[in-house]
């Protein structure tokens, strides 16, 4: 059971939920999360019905709620709702060479921003506690170990963090103020689990790297010459369209590409 990294995913998300509720003050309704999570849970039940699978699984509408619950505000409890049944829905409707194209909480994070006005992202709301990003990383090496996508959540790390030094030394900022920025906590869980997502990351590692480097660049655009705190969400949701092309540029034998250990959709 516990070599399938989603069980992993799930505890480490939990843990991450729960100590922010209970001691970063996170500001999520608390109303909200079982609701997102039933919403999540529910679509993905039609979802298996309407596709005709053979069982009913659960565990990646877990992992996206968890997700939500951890990064997604909005004015009213319904558009969380519906942000949670869109991210679900997206892995079954929107769909190439097998594989959901969109990574679904970054799905479901940008159109509720776009589509309603009343939905946003609060990158820095537990990041700049740098205790509280070591156990975020603590555990999310876990699951990367286990899912085979370090290679993905590394490089865009390293990218991203090289830009901000990079931008730094150019405006002539005190190294604090970088280190600050690297703390983000909405940025880690991007890195460890969401752009590292075995099932919407290019199958080649040579790919990887490269769409890493690509969004790493895209988000320091939308951060710092557009303002946007939530770059680093449309630098994905932009770039996501790119990885079956890549995949289809160079493709990998069909015994070769990432399957969870109890496939679904």
């Amino acid at each position: 059971m516990l070599a399938d990294a989603r069980y992993w995913q799930l505890l480490s998300l939990g843990l991450l939920l729960t100590f922010g509720m209970t001691y970063l003050g996170f500001d999520q309704r608390l109303e909200a999360i079982p609701l997102i999570i039933a919403t999540a849970l529910l679509t993905q039940w039609l979802g298996t019905r309407a596709v005709g699978l053979p069982r009913f699984e659960p565990w990646s509408a877990l992992i996206t709620s968890l997700s939500l619950c951890i990064l997604l505000r909005a004015s009213s409890v319904e558009v969380l709702m519906a942000a949670s049944a869109a991210a679900i829905g997206s892995k079954f409707v929107i769909r190439l060479n097998g594989k959901h194209v969109f990574n679904p909480a970054n799905f479901a994070i940008v159109t509720a921003i776009i589509a309603t006005g009343e939905a946003w992202i609060s990158p820095a709301q537990w990041g700049s506690q740098a205790w509280s990003a070591f156990l975020f990383i603590s555990l999310a090496g876990l699951v990367l170990t286990r899912a085979k996508r370090a290679d993905i959540a590394l490089a865009f790390l390293a990218a991203y963090i090289g830009l901000l030094l990079l931008r730094a030394l150019y405006l002539g900022d005190p190294l604090p103020i970088p280190m600050q920025q690297m703390q983000s906590g909405a940025v880690l869980l991007f890195a460890f689990f969401m752009i590292s997502d075995p099932k919407t990351t290019p199958d080649r590692r040579s790919h990887r790297i490269l769409f890493a480097g690509l969004a790493a660049a895209l988000a320091f655009l939308f951060q710092f010459l557009l303002y946007r705190p939530e770059g680093i969400m449309y630098a994905l949701f932009i770039l996501s369209p790119l990885v079956p092309v890549l995949d289809r540029l160079k493709p990998i034998a069909a015994q070769d590409r990432f399957a969870w250990a109890r496939p679904t959709v």
